[in-house]
């Protein structure tokens, strides 16, 4: 294979999402102000900005303000004010109002397409002098003499034994004095950073959910603009957490999802499938069957907080955003505290990059993220998680009292296990069986995959990694009945049988729309996402 090509930069950022962006922004500001001259770089796996962007969202605007003051004049893309919220607890027929708790109260905020803030932030970046490589996955790190100089791109034009074909292009290895990872939840770089430097020692196990999103045009005026409605209850059953969103976006666009945790314990719970339950409610039913369906996709996020945030950086660089965990789960907020981050992350590191061209480690970073707001918040909020794995009742009591009572402030910090060890043996449990889809407001899985726009060139390496193949069946299908079929939200892993009838997982890995929730749920970690070929994956341009 041909040589690789190398270029420097002064930072690398991985990953163009809200974090990331942010310091970006912050460093070419702060370097624009000094008349100082800094080389940044962004790679993003996506094929544009915002690509593989997935998010409710509402945008609570306090970062914002503080990066880009006039970011009204600017037009970014905030249009939409929050008006009213409902805080709803659903049975299977009839919907309760509930009083709104204050930590989710919206008064101020914005719905948006994340999507479309962070191709409006790029701009802003660019505008610095920030270079944006969009279409380059970052596949591994550069380590040398225990330290993080750099990371390599992904080869492109690989065949599925990897071999180059005509269209290679070989991979390259870029180095920098820090390297800044803003990949978002359960990022492949990520996971090998805490490995090799041990960055959890200190931490609970991350926990995650699993939330799948669709967008539907609406007729005039079905749901009052700027409306934002969460729920509790059903689909779910009282030991499995989870809840839904419903945000009318703009005028006739309506944003509806369902976030289920992945500490689930019934192998034969199918995320996607509540989710289409879910929408057969009466009090959602009758909205959407006078609406089009026009985009659907899934993603996993972070839900440890306090507890799970990992050692924040290591000799090299640092971690930002989702990829350090920084969502507020009951604030059901993460954007600002995921751009407050790179703004700190930036702030940071600016007096240190122009004293050493070696720069090791940016302890400052951890000190001053441990006295910001990111912080604070999330230590009021650090209980009511993990509560929530004693059941709902129990955990909403223990929530009313930690919030009200204790202020979020008490005088102990309850803890987590890691998601995929909560799963239960399949005889434990009847096979659950899922209504059929009518084609108008619920949909089988095929048609909802195509929504993604998810686009692969399938003579390449499956992305997706079984480190022992006979694990899937030896373990996963005769132990858990193959969870793996119901927990991916795109129809990826599928057991076929040969002419013998002897089992076999069949990866059908374009399909994926890199939820990641393999990666996290595999009862035997046995399944490991890796980056596909740049450019390569859903398309969220709405979302």
């Amino acid at each position: 294979m041909p040589q690789h090509e190398s270029m420097e930069f002064d930072v690398i950022i991985v990953g163009a999402g809200p974090s990331g962006l942010s310091a970006a922004i912050r460093l070419g500001q702060l370097a624009h102000q000094q008349n100082k001259t800094l080389d940044i770089c962004i790679v993003e796996k996506g094929a544009e900005v915002g690509a593989h962007i997935l998010s409710g969202a509402v945008i609570e605007p306090s970062a914002l303000n503080e990066l880009i003051p006039d970011w009204q004049a600017k037009q970014a893309p905030l249009h939409t004010p929050v008006k009213q919220d409902h805080f709803l607890m659903l049975t299977q027929k009839r919907a309760f109002h509930l009083p709104v708790p204050p930590i989710m109260s919206n008064h101020g905020n914005y719905i948006i397409s994340l999507g479309e803030l962070c191709r409006w932030l790029a701009l802003q970046a660019e505008s610095l002098g920030v270079q944006i490589f969009p279409g380059f996955a970052a596949t591994r790190l550069l380590i040398e003499n225990n330290r993080v100089n750099g990371i390599m791109t992904g080869d492109k034009g690989l065949d599925k034994q990897g071999q180059p074909t005509p269209s290679y292009q070989p991979a390259m290895a870029l180095y920098a004095k820090q390297v800044l990872i803003a990949e978002g939840c359960r990022g492949s770089l990520t996971r090998t950073l805490c490995e090799y430097f041990d960055l959890r020692k200190h931490a609970d196990p991350q926990t995650y959910a699993l939330g799948i999103k669709e967008l539907w045009e609406t007729p005039d005026e079905l749901i009052e603009l700027g409306t934002v409605s969460h729920s509790i209850g059903w689909p779910l059953n009282h030991k499995t957490y989870g809840g839904s969103f419903i945000y009318q976006v703009e005028k006739n666009l309506l944003a509806i999802g369902l976030v289920i945790g992945l500490d689930y314990q019934n192998p034969y719970l199918n995320p996607y499938e509540e989710f289409q339950r879910f929408k057969t409610h009466p009090y959602i039913y009758p909205v959407l069957k006078q609406s089009k369906r026009i985009a659907y996709g899934a993603r996993s996020l972070n839900e440890g907080g306090l507890q799970s945030i990992p050692q924040l950086t290591f000799p090299g660089g640092l971690l930002m955003g989702c990829a350090a965990g920084f969502l507020n789960v009951p604030k059901i907020k993460g954007i600002h505290t995921a751009m407050k981050s790179g703004m700190i992350a930036a702030e940071s590191l600016f007096p240190l990059l122009h004293h050493s061209k070696t720069l090791d480690e940016c302890v400052e970073y951890s000190h001053n993220i441990k006295q910001s707001t990111i912080w604070k918040e999330l230590y009021k909020a650090r209980n009511i998680r993990p509560a929530m794995r004693w059941g709902l009742w129990p955990g909403l009591a223990y929530s009313a009292l930690d919030t009200f009572l204790l202020r979020g402030h008490a005088p102990w910090t309850l803890h987590h296990d890691a998601d995929y060890k909560q799963l239960k043996k399949a005889d434990e449990y009847t096979k659950l069986e899922y209504p059929k889809h009518d084609n108008q407001v619920t949909f089988d899985l095929m048609n909802s995959v195509s929504l993604t726009h998810v686009h692969y060139k399938e003579n390449q390496p499956c992305h997706l990694k079984l480190q022992d193949p006979s694990l899937a069946i030896s373990v996963n299908f005769k132990l858990y009945a193959s969870p793996e079929t119901r927990y991916c939200p795109a129809g990826v892993y599928e057991i076929v049988h040969d002419e013998n009838n002897t089992p076999r997982l069949q990866i059908n890995f374009t399909n994926c729309i890199q939820c990641k929730a393999c990666d996290i749920k595999d009862r035997m970690q046995n399944i490991r996402w890796t980056p596909p070929e740049g450019s390569d994956g859903p398309n969220y341009s709405l979302m």
